[in-house]
C-alpha cells in the first residue's frame, strides 16, 4: 500500500486504472496481487528509451510465463495485450520466443 500511495503516478488516473486492471488480471487467488516491481524505479531507467523499456517488460513477461503467449497466465494477458499484438511486437523487436519456452 505504501508503494501505491508514494508513487507519483505520472500518467495520472489512467496509469492507476491500468495498474489496477493488470493487477486483477494477474491475480490467481482471492487476494489482489499487485505487480509492485513495476513501480520500482531502476537505476538508469531515465536514460532508457521507450523501446528498450517495452522490450524489457515483454522479456520479463515471457520469462514469467515460460514462453506461453495465450491464455489467462500467458505473457499477452500479463501485458494486457491480445496474443496477436504480442506476436507482432515479438517479430518487430526480434525476440526469439523459443528461448523462453520450457522444455
Amino acid at each position: 500500500m505504501d508503494a501505491l500511495v508514494h508513487w507519483s503516478w505520472p500518467g495520472n488516473i489512467r496509469e492507476l486504472e491500468n495498474f489496477i486492471e493488470r493487477s486483477v488480471i494477474l491475480t490467481l487467488g482471492p487476494a489482489l496481487a499487485a505487480p509492485i516491481s513495476e513501480l520500482e524505479v531502476e537505476s538508469g531507467v531515465a536514460e532508457m528509451t521507450l523501446g528498450r523499456i517495452e522490450r524489457e517488460h515483454i522479456l520479463r513477461a515471457l520469462e514469467e510465463s515460460e514462453g506461453k503467449l495465450g491464455g489467462p497466465n500467458g505473457a499477452a494477458a500479463r501485458l494486457g495485450l491480445h496474443r496477436t499484438t504480442l506476436q507482432s511486437k515479438l517479430r518487430r523487436l526480434g525476440i526469439d520466443l523459443q528461448k523462453y519456452r520450457a522444455g
